[in-house]
């Protein structure tokens, strides 16, 4: 097997530049690159990771290539991930497979990056979760991927924090603003020093993360950014009364009360994970990847994860996961499936989950696959509980990439400036937003 390559090299200016053409040209209908044309290459597989997750994947597909004898170039990529496949499709030389958020998975339809699968063809498909494949369904009832892991947001809290200035557990939002401010003002590391915070946000607008970040408030708080009307039909919701008040809630911590971490609106996840590991900031919503790494680096005894604190509707969160994507002009495509089919097993979803310090598979798309038995840790039972019961995935509309962009930066916008007219910007990005609706044909 090929060895990993954890630095990847630098894209050519040509390809590079090439990419606004092909944006502009490709549609779903018309595969927009070719990929590895020599059938005698190795099977070429890249994954979103960093450099603690790629071993994992090393080690999964170390495994794969010993079963079949299918070889594997295997390329972790974390900066810039999107524009470098992007830069391969401009080339017309796609990798053959890719694992990715479930996400992109409109973007890489409407691109024509990814080939359709045949769901019934795939060894193993009824053992996949119904919820699953749904994450690898695009709004036209096709499937362009096969699920591969699932997970919902969960919130971390400093429990050493909280039990040393006497708060409860918030079940509420009110409880969880109180605690926020209590983490702010009241010294809750005893250095004497006002230099922790309550909460924690990943607040960039690259790849429109602030809203990934945020739809759970928003949802929790009756609002929504689209509002699936039902066949394939979408309306504007970002500006509604909801979805105003759930804004004017998050504006309110930035703005008023001071509690999110300084420099959060600029911060990406891997800048943002250090800042609760290190004691700056005390409660954090994100993805259940991180207990490992932070039971290392922070000490398990000294965090807990509880369910989302309740909103005016609910405790909602994000739920999605990852998907294969079986990238298109592949002269591989036996052997593209067989990674898909193999991945999807038993004994690959445990090695994922396994992964140290951080799993790739969080919750098992495979229903013979016990959470429970596999963790034997409450924490993730409590993860695969809220996934059950409050977790909900992004608008199935064609493609969200641009919606949630837009949200992005609106918010972005509204909390760096503190603008006190929370109402009128989300009615300026509700008029954006129903224009893209109509360019995708999928309004009401």
């Amino acid at each position: 097997m090929k060895r990993t390559v954890l630095k990847m090299p630098r894209w050519s200016i040509t390809a590079v530049s090439a990419i606004a053409v092909l944006v502009a040209g490709c549609g779903s209908s018309t595969p927009a690159a070719t990929s590895n044309k020599d059938p005698n290459k190795p099977l070429e597989v890249w994954t979103r990771s960093t450099e603690a997750t790629a071993k994992v994947y090393t080690k999964i597909f170390a495994d794969f290539e010993a079963k079949t004898g299918v070889k594997v170039d295997y390329k972790p990529i974390y900066q810039d991930f999107d524009k470098q496949v992007q830069a391969r499709a401009a080339s017309k030389d796609l990798p053959d497979v890719v694992i990715n958020d479930t996400g992109s998975l409109g973007n890489f339809v409407k691109q024509g990056w990814v080939t359709e699968v045949d769901k019934g063809s795939i060894a193993g498909n009824g053992d996949i979760v119904d919820r699953a494949w749904n994450n690898a369904k695009a709004a036209d009832g096709k499937y362009y991927a096969v699920p591969y892991s699932t997970q919902a947001m969960i919130t971390l809290i400093r429990k050493d924090w909280r039990e040393k200035l006497g708060k409860p557990v918030p079940k509420t939002w009110d409880e969880l603003a109180d605690l926020a401010n209590a983490f702010t003002k009241n010294d809750p590391d005893g250095n004497g020093q006002a230099d922790t915070y309550g909460m924690l946000v990943p607040g960039t607008t690259d790849r429109g993360y602030l809203a990934w970040w945020a739809a759970s408030y928003i949802w929790q708080g009756g609002g929504d950014i689209l509002k699936d009307q039902g066949n394939g039909k979408f309306s504007v919701a970002i500006d509604s009364q909801e979805s105003v008040k759930s804004v004017e809630y998050l504006r309110k911590l930035f703005c008023d009360d001071k509690v999110i971490q300084p420099g959060a609106l600029t911060l990406s996840t891997n800048d943002a994970h250090p800042l609760f590991e290190s004691g700056k900031s005390g409660i954090y919503l994100t993805g259940p990847y991180m207990l490992g790494r932070f039971d290392k680096s922070l000490g398990k005894d000294k965090y807990e994860v509880i369910e989302s604190p309740k909103g005016p509707a609910g405790s909602t969160v994000l739920g999605e996961g990852e998907d294969i994507y079986l990238m298109a002009g592949s002269a591989k495509t036996a052997e593209q499936k067989k990674l898909a089919e193999y991945l999807i097993t038993p004994d690959a979803q445990k090695a994922g989950m396994k992964g140290d310090p951080q799993p790739v598979v969080r919750l098992s798309v495979n229903k013979n696959v016990n959470t429970k038995e596999v963790y034997n840790d409450e924490r993730w039972n409590t993860t695969a509980k809220v996934y059950a019961d409050q977790a909900r995935p992004f608008p199935s509309v064609p493609n969200f990439t641009p919606f949630r962009q837009q949200t992005s930066e609106k918010l972005n916008s509204i909390f760096a400036k503190c603008s006190p007219d929370v109402a009128g910007e989300l009615k300026a990005l509700a008029e954006n937003l129903k224009k893209e609706l109509d360019n995708q044909k999928a309004s009401q």
